[in-house]
């Protein structure tokens, strides 16, 4: 397995920024349909999925041994009503949240990385793929948002 790459977990903010900064209220909170998340939901998704994976890196690292939690994503970020809210405000939970991980994670001895747990799939995971899987999983999510974007410029 490849070693964490830090810069790139803390890039996924700028990528964000990026990836949100001309777009206006409207075009953050538009949905192609009632069911799709919009532009705005997606980020949330990923402060959500900053919360889980804090819980899921400490609990391996303290040894427990009760299976990682999962989430019901879509359950979430609908009940939280994402899109009253605004950008900046997720985007900086989204960046205090990276930013401290990010201090955990670099103290952490090769060792501690390879620490497992058992994921909500019975699979063993460690620290450093939980790291790396949530880089991925954040730059999947880029994607859906350039979509969004592609789909409204349709509309």
């Amino acid at each position: 397995m490849s070693e964490i790459d830090l810069e790139d977990f803390l890039n996924t903010h700028g990528q964000l920024l990026a990836a949100v900064e001309e777009l206006s209220e409207e075009q953050l909170t538009w949905k192609p349909s009632p069911q799709v998340w919009s532009v705005q939901e997606v980020v949330s998704h990923l402060v959500d999925h900053s919360f889980v994976i804090s819980f899921r890196i400490r609990d391996i690292l303290a040894g427990t041994s009760a299976q990682l939690p999962a989430f019901n994503q879509d359950a979430w970020v609908s009940g939280q009503y994402s899109n009253r809210g605004r950008i900046s405000d997720i985007l900086d939970a989204f960046h205090g949240i990276l930013e401290y991980n990010s201090l955990l994670v670099g103290r952490l001895s090769d060792e501690e990385l390879e620490k497992t747990g058992i994921n909500f799939k019975g699979e063993t995971v460690s620290v450093k793929a939980i790291i790396q899987g949530f880089t991925r999983h954040v730059h999947g999510h880029l994607g859906q948002i350039e979509r969004i974007k592609q789909a409204q410029a349709l509309v």
